[in-house]
């Protein structure tokens, strides 16, 4: 954990605190659960690109969220200005969604004492000029590097988020939660030939660390590496064959193409592909697939969710078998389970819903080496860039930004254009290996549902899948 330099101290507002209660109580009377959201967010996102300051942007935001929720319906509303007049508005907003309600407001979520990551503010690790030296330096270091180098883009977000969640019963549960990055990326050319590739990760800790020559190099190098590798990369063939995945970040292609169709409001309403296969084999043997918001300083962790349950590690897939889905409050009491952790929102301005945290499959008993010398005629994908996903049968199209063709056992040359293509249920069926090398990805992952954004991390061993569909360009 990194050490703390700007001390989290829970922010002051208007709102008087006993009468936010009252307030809070009068809305949900008759309600069965909500929840006072406040927050705090400040952020910073700096670019150099092609040794031009082309972003230098800071924003700073507060405001509360308040939510009233009964059965499937719930009221939600939102303001930027943290006063008792707003707050009664708020309150008279969301009592019609309720009206004349007979629930009970369930009870609190447990406590936590767990800290997952410290409580400081990444926006003040260093002053303006250093960051933008910083950056600079990275532009310097890739174009001495290789003499291939036209163009370089690097860029660092910090951003600092202070959450105060206020129950009907008085209690009250605070966090900070501090999040940095760097990003780089790099265009090579040679002979009229032109690739990119990009390369960062960050998490729930201090910039003062990335600043680091010994952090940013690598970024720099493995961003340069995978693009010289595309230079040479021939057009990927077409047609459906066995796909070696690599570790790590391939994990996205979990995330869309599995995860969101184990989120508890997708199942509730039966408009995911999991749907009722609840204690049903749904993947092959050996398959393992585990959300977990506990792991410190992840990009994807939280010490509790947004509406004060703690994250947890949850078990969706055990040994190939659907055990569990991930629930906020709501949808887990009217499914009649217990909510784990995965109520998420971007900011106050939204309500929460089931989300991911940190999303990944268990490692096997395989080797990397042996999955690819069995391989006939195939891909190995080590990188992906974007993808889509229709949550309701699970099909998905992901493109590879690094991939290599498979001949005979053989690793040969680097292809370029491939996608892969399938639905996620018949994916995790046609697993025949699991590789022995689990990874996380390096804390890159932001995630999109019903217009909400909130990060998240993956990751996944290496992967033999057969006979999976490839879209190429020869």
């Amino acid at each position: 954990m990194s050490t703390p330099t700007a001390p989290f101290r829970p922010f002051e507002t208007d709102l008087d605190p006993q009468a936010s209660l009252t307030t809070l109580r009068e809305a949900l009377n008759g309600a069965d659960d909500g929840e006072l959201f406040l927050e705090r967010r400040r952020s910073e996102v700096l670019m150099l690109d092609d040794r031009r300051v082309k972003t230098a942007n800071y924003t700073a935001s507060e405001g509360f969220g308040l939510r009233a929720v009964r059965g499937e319906m719930a009221g939600y509303a939102h303001s930027t200005t943290l006063d008792a007049a707003a707050l009664r508005r708020a309150s008279e907003t969301v009592r019609l969604a309720i009206r004349d309600g007979n629930g009970v407001v369930a009870g609190d979520p447990v406590r936590t004492n767990r800290k997952l990551y410290d409580e400081i503010d990444p926006t003040a690790d260093a002053e303006f000029a250093v960051k933008i030296d910083v950056l600079k330096q990275i532009d310097d270091y890739l174009r001495s590097r290789d003499a291939h180098v036209v163009q370089v883009s690097a860029s660092m977000a910090a951003s600092f988020q202070e959450v105060e969640i206020l129950r009907a019963s008085g209690e009250r549960y605070v966090d900070a939660r501090p999040m940095a990055r760097v990003n780089i990326s790099v265009i090579v050319e040679r002979d009229g030939r032109r690739e990119s590739a990009a390369a960062g990760g960050g998490g729930r800790f201090g910039l003062a660390g990335m600043l680091e020559p010994s952090h940013w190099q690598p970024v720099a190098d493995e961003a340069l590496r995978v693009a010289l590798v595309n230079l040479d990369a021939v057009p990927a063939p077409a047609g459906t064959m066995d796909i070696v995945l690599g570790p790590g970040w391939p994990g996205i292609l979990l995330h869309e193409a599995v995860g969101h169709g184990l989120e508890g409001d997708f199942n509730r309403k039966k408009t995911s592909a999991f749907a009722g296969l609840m204690g049903q084999q749904v993947a092959s043997k050996g398959v393992t697939v585990i959300d977990d918001g506990t792991i410190p300083d992840r990009r994807g962790s939280i010490t509790f969710d947004d509406e004060g349950t703690p994250s947890a590690r949850n078990v969706l897939i055990e040994d190939g078998v659907l055990v569990g889905y991930m629930q906020d409050r709501q949808n887990a009491r009217l499914m009649g389970v217990e909510p784990t952790g995965n109520g998420r929102r971007q900011g106050f301005e939204h309500a929460p819903m089931p989300r991911m945290t940190n999303t990944y499959m268990l490692g096997g008993d395989a080797t990397p080496a042996d999955m690819l010398s069995g391989l006939k005629d195939g891909i190995y994908a080590v990188g992906f860039g974007g993808g889509q996903v229709d949550i309701t049968n699970g099909k998905f199209v992901f493109s590879c930004t690094e991939a290599y063709k498979v001949e005979n056992g053989k690793v040969g040359p680097p292809v370029k254009g491939a996608t892969l293509i399938g639905d996620g249920a018949t994916a995790l069926q046609k697993i025949r290996a699991i590789g022995n090398d689990m990874a996380l990805d390096p804390g890159m992952g932001n995630c999109g549902k019903a217009g909400q954004w909130v990060p998240v991390g993956v990751g996944q061993p290496s992967l033999l899948i057969g006979g999976l569909t490839v879209g190429g360009s020869a």
